[in-house]
């Protein structure tokens, strides 16, 4: 690789999906200090009005006029939608990296392990999945795998909470229906902040990082403990709690680091995940 290629001031990064609530967060992480592009589904004005933005639609759009458009040294893939479409765009970026040296960014999930429930799971460990979720992502792990090594960076999170995060939002909403609240009493799991998240990215950008990263709290807690303990950051009501038990036996979904560590100012616990909530 040329030098000029590992200057991040010359980076040229391109998110996929920057209309969704991840990709947005990393846009405002890495916008005020690259060159940064991205692809929205659904148009608003303010998406409009951003000339580095450009309206895709996964189904029926082609992702290389996009990568011709912004030629990203970059791409940080945080898609959602039709799988089978998924799966096409990734093969199509997979085949720009290796032409162009691009490096990828995927966003995957512990769900790549939702078959293992007897341990946490660290980055070396085969992945298996019980789920159709977890199905596609490890594909598009093994897709982007085979490129060259400094090429691919996949990170795989947790469930991320954040003020304004989707599942922040679904309990304030229940809370201000009266609905009640599933919990998994048996999920052990470790969780993750938004901002942090996105530093943490940053990171891996600016340190020319790749591989396997496992970006979760430092601790585990349990389902129905933690979510307990974030309704009373949220309010004082008393809010019915739906247990719903997928096994009687401890079930583990969880990525803890082994081998890709990162510095400890970029490490976060549960509990500082509450206070940031709580602020």
């Amino acid at each position: 690789m040329t030098k000029t290629h590992l200057d991040p001031q010359k980076h040229r990064i391109l998110i996929l999906g920057v209309s969704g609530y991840i990709g947005n967060a990393i846009y405002k992480e890495l916008g005020p200090y690259f060159k940064t592009f991205g692809t929205y589904r659904t148009p608003t004005k303010a998406f409009e009005a951003n000339k580095h933005f450009f309206h895709y639609n996964l189904e029926e759009d082609d992702v290389y006029e996009v990568l011709e458009a912004t030629k990203p040294t970059i791409i940080i893939s945080a898609l959602r939608g039709n799988f089978n479409a998924q799966t096409i765009v990734h093969q199509h970026i997979a085949e720009y990296a290796l032409s162009f040296g691009s490096k990828i960014i995927f966003l995957s999930s512990t769900n790549v392990f939702d078959a293992y429930s007897k341990f946490p799971s660290y980055e070396l460990d085969k992945t298996l999945s019980h789920s159709i979720y977890g199905h596609f992502k490890i594909k598009i792990e093994n897709l982007i795998l085979r490129l060259p090594e400094e090429q691919v960076a996949v990170i795989r999170v947790p469930m991320i909470f954040g003020a304004t995060s989707p599942r922040i939002e679904e309990l304030k909403q229940a809370i201000l229906e009266n609905e009640s609240v599933e919990v998994f009493p048996n999920l052990i799991m470790n969780v993750m902040l938004d901002k942090k998240l996105t530093q943490q990215i940053h990171y891996i950008i600016n340190r020319n990082k790749s591989g396997i990263f496992h970006l979760g709290s430092t601790d585990l807690v349990h389902h129905d403990d933690y979510t307990k303990e974030i309704i009373s950051t949220l309010t004082n009501k008393k809010v019915v709690l739906k247990q719903v038990y997928t096994t009687n036996e401890d079930r583990y979904l969880a990525v803890l680091p082994k081998f890709n560590k990162l510095p400890k100012h970029l490490q976060i616990t549960s509990q500082e995940i509450l206070e940031e909530l709580g602020k």
